[in-house]
């Protein structure tokens, strides 16, 4: 942290050694909704978690999920936080589309790393979506924090495109994505990066019905088990 003329900054230490979770616990799960803060669009797949034993909570963000990604990182911290408090080990969070830029931060700026032992994207822009530098570039006055820090090449990206995935993180797209163009914008170093039509040829799923998709489900209740995390071969459903 430094001080500089009265205003306090805080310093990413992008050297950290620190390591994710214990694979082999898993604790709860943390659903982060996209932009605009839609918790309604996560509960199907939160029951579907529920089912199998595990506590899986979505995260409302703060304000109408427009806001400042930072402070919805924040927020997530706080969730992730009192979860350990209340007894679980870790936490596994899965982020659809903007919540998995939430995600990025949670893990880089909010000590969300050593709590966390995996992540999963589901039609994430992590490198920008062209609808976002639309909207700042064209009606900049009815495009929030958020919208503008999603835009392609927004210093939020490019200071988190310095680095891989930091821990075991499955990103999922479709190319039928009508909201986050380019769809492979969810590609990210150090991931299992993964389309659903490279395994699933021919299948149709749009950015809204990712988190239902029974595909999806499939590999999201994989990916949270205890095998490690490996590229999909077939499709399967749940």
């Amino acid at each position: 942290m430094l001080g500089i003329g009265g205003i306090v900054w805080f310093v990413v230490d992008r050297t950290s050694t620190e390591e994710p979770a214990d694979q082999a616990t898993p604790g709860t799960v943390l659903l982060v909704p996209g932009y605009g803060g839609n918790t309604r669009s996560l509960e199907r797949l939160a029951e579907r978690i529920r089912a199998t034993g595990r506590t899986a909570t979505v995260v409302a963000p703060p304000g109408d999920g427009t806001g400042d990604l930072r402070a919805q990182a924040k927020n997530l911290g706080d969730a992730a936080r009192k979860a350990i408090d209340d007894g679980a080990p870790s936490v596994d969070v899965i982020g659809y589309s903007a919540g998995g830029v939430v995600t990025w931060l949670f893990l880089r700026e909010y000590d969300g790393i050593p709590r966390t032992r995996r992540v999963i994207t589901l039609g994430s822009p992590l490198h920008g979506a062209k609808l976002a530098a639309a909207g700042a570039a064209l009606a900049p006055g009815a495009c929030p924090a958020a919208c503008r820090q999603l835009a392609p090449g927004s210093d939020l990206l490019d200071d988190l495109d310095e680095d891989p995935a930091p821990v075991p993180w499955l990103s999922l797209w479709t190319e039928n994505d009508e909201t986050v163009q380019p769809p492979d914008s969810a590609r990210l170093d150090g991931a299992t990066n993964v389309s659903l039509q490279g395994i699933c040829p021919g299948l149709t799923v749009s950015h809204s019905a990712l988190p239902a998709d029974p595909q999806v489900t499939a590999l999201v209740l994989k990916a949270i088990g205890t095998d490690p995390i490996a590229p999909p071969t077939s499709c399967e459903t749940a």
